[in-house]
């Protein structure tokens, strides 16, 4: 029986490949999996799965600088080699605040002006990795991966440098590396922290990208698989009646909800704005004959106050359904995602009659279910310098795989919003058709199947090694 380790240098893959059917598809097939666990979730205490906890959780100190460094100068050689500014705007700003952060800058600088090239880039990947093979943590995964030999490691994000020590150890062990391309958005921003023997990505689409952006990765070391991640939304085990959910979630079962899908503070700064956009326009729909409300679910990782004022405003139209996740640290990414979340979200997009947010994937989880998705892209009044515009966000390379227009309905001026709202109502205005179609081209042809045929993908290496 062949060995393989699911490794989580993070908690964003734990919704993928813990709380789907990802590992019952595996052992099916005939794979011993343990769970090579480098968060603080207990795959063996909260699932009963077997697992291997990393313990040492230390990077090398230089390794976030030199990834920053990394990360700028691919960038930049994406900037000129395409010569396209959209790059510029995948930059965070530096910081000159303090002696400390200047000269932290000065030397990131220094080291993105001499080494702004192809070649740069594989100097400052080959720092990395010595920097990396140099820490107490190579050690430990080393030691754990000799103890345990497993056949092959499934790396669910390639985006954590968390994981680059212990990828590292297993090449050096020659245990086949596979990293799963965790994001739509991921290539072209330059989040390819790992290097790994194979990728597993989304989609055609994704596959060109990778192999576009990233020259030392050949043909024949990228996988087209899709994503477990839209698969809860053709489980019908996580399915509830409409008077159920609404039970459940104090809803009223005779109202039409509009779910606002919330933004993270980066990407939407403003987003409390556009809750309050649509909350005006469905009181105004309501005083004409209508009977609506709005199902606010948060950005997951979203710790702030500011929707509070809007939500105490309108409560009379806004219902909150906060995502099931649990803090697990006090920092962003240790909000991690639990398994009644998969059912929460199904159900609110099958019981919703669209979706409204600010450039989210969620277009596709409403997509599956046959809803629409309007997107705002109009400037609030509040918008100020040093307050980040969300019309860069549809600039960006990954909306440029839309194969139109219409793969959304954009709401481009507050005062048309209410009568978007009103069309999609009363089934005059849609962007499913040429959604779905968006849908294929990033997630790919296979949406429901996407757990087996990675699975089918591992066959394939394995035999290989063989």
């Amino acid at each position: 029986m062949k060995k393989i380790f699911v490794f989580f240098p993070d908690g964003v893959g734990l919704r993928n490949f813990a709380f789907t059917k990802f590992k019952e598809i595996g052992e099916k097939k005939g794979y011993q999996i343990t769970y090579w666990n480098n968060t603080v979730f207990s795959l063996k205490e909260q699932l009963g799965f077997d697992e291997i906890k990393i313990e040492n959780h230390k990077t090398h100190p230089l390794t976030p600088l030199y990834s920053r460094i990394r990360k700028h100068i691919e960038l930049n050689v994406s900037q000129k080699k395409f010569n396209d500014k959209v790059y510029e705007t995948y930059k965070f700003p530096f910081s000159y605040k303090g002696v400390k952060n200047i000269l932290r800058t000065l030397f990131i600088r220094f080291l993105i002006g001499f080494n702004s090239s192809e070649n740069g880039i594989l100097r400052i990947r080959k720092r990395i990795n010595a920097l990396e093979r140099s820490t107490s943590k190579y050690q430990y995964c080393k030691a754990q991966l000799q103890k345990h030999k497993p056949d092959l490691v499934f790396c669910t994000t390639q985006r954590a440098t968390q994981s680059i020590s212990a990828l590292l150890a297993a090449k050096d062990l020659k245990i086949p590396v596979v990293a799963f391309v965790y994001s739509w958005d991921n290539v072209p921003k330059a989040m390819q922290v790992v290097e790994a023997d194979f990728y597993f990505v989304w989609s055609d689409l994704m596959k060109e990208e990778v192999l576009k952006y990233y020259s030392f990765v050949k043909e024949s070391q990228v996988f087209v698989t899709g994503t477990p991640q839209f698969e809860p939304h053709y489980d019908s085990s996580l399915s509830k009646d409409r008077a159920t959910f609404f039970n459940e979630n104090n809803l009223d079962v005779s109202k039409k909800y509009i779910c606002f899908s919330g933004d993270d503070e980066t990407t939407s700064p403003l987003d409390q704005y556009y809750l309050e956009d649509l909350a005006k326009a469905v009181r105004n729909l309501n005083l004409k004959g209508e009977n609506l409300g709005i199902i606010y679910r948060k950005c997951p990782v979203d710790t702030t106050t500011r929707y509070d004022e809007v939500i105490e405003s309108y409560k009379d139209v806004i219902a909150v359904l906060d995502p099931l996740w649990k803090p697990a640290g006090k920092n962003w990414n240790e909000v991690l995602p639990t398994k009644e979340d998969l059912g929460l979200l199904h159900n609110v997009c099958a019981h919703s009659e669209f979706v409204t947010n600010v450039c989210s994937s969620t277009v596709f989880d409403f997509v599956a279910h046959e809803k629409p998705c309007i997107y705002f892209n109009y400037e609030q009044p509040q918008l100020k310098k040093g307050i980040r515009d969300i019309g860069q966000n549809y600039k960006y390379v990954h909306f440029r795989s839309m194969p139109s227009q219409q793969a959304a309905v954009f709401c481009t001026n507050k005062n048309d919003l209410e009568k978007q709202v009103k069309q999609i109502l009363d089934h005059k205005l849609t962007n499913v058709a040429d959604g779905k179609k968006w849908y294929e081209i990033v997630a790919g042809k296979k949406p429901t199947q996407a757990s087996l045929i990675i699975w089918d993908a591992i066959d394939v290496l394995l035999k290989k090694q063989n």
